[in-house]
């Protein structure tokens, strides 16, 4: 049996990376068809991110003190810190890639989320002897549905919009 600490807080880690999965992966790929620029793209969602990563942080911890969870403040870090975590990975390839290769850190950054939640699954599934694939095709599916929507609003708000940036 392992005995780790942070065994306690999977469920706050569970809740930073799958909702900043969510919320960030959907507004990074809306933003980058309106965008169509790393750059901007990058500053969009950094700003989302930071600021999501403290709205997530500060719930956790209210929700777990209404709870009764006297250690509200330790999981709410262990939520805050997987989001922020996940913020920097999912921006990273709009930081690397030049200003007019936003389809690249696109699919750079999709490969990225599909990795962060096979690691994710996969070490849930080592230390809880549960099953990978499951666990893994549900987040994956979850995900990458939000991505598609909020990929088809994005298109949907250029064209309403009138949003021509080339």
């Amino acid at each position: 049996m392992l005995d780790e600490e942070r065994l306690n807080y999977v469920g706050a880690m569970v809740l930073g990376l799958n909702d900043a999965l969510v919320e960030l992966t959907g507004t990074i790929v809306g933003l980058t068809f309106v965008l169509a620029n790393t750059t901007l793209i990058a500053m969009a969602g950094t700003i989302t991110g930071i600021a999501a990563t403290l709205s997530m942080a500060v719930s956790n911890y209210l929700a777990e003190r209404a709870d009764g969870n006297p250690k509200a403040l330790k999981a709410s870090v262990y939520t805050g810190f997987t989001y922020l975590l996940t913020v920097v990975f999912l921006v990273l390839p709009y930081l690397i890639f030049p200003e007019n290769m936003f389809i690249g850190a696109l699919v750079t950054m999709i490969a990225i989320v599909v990795a962060l939640i096979a690691i994710f699954n996969f070490y849930i599934a080592v230390v809880k002897s549960e099953s990978f694939w499951c666990k893994f095709a549900e987040m994956s599916l979850i995900s990458l549905s939000v991505a598609l929507i909020s990929f088809v609003i994005g298109w949907l708000a250029k064209l309403c919009f009138g949003i021509d940036v080339a």
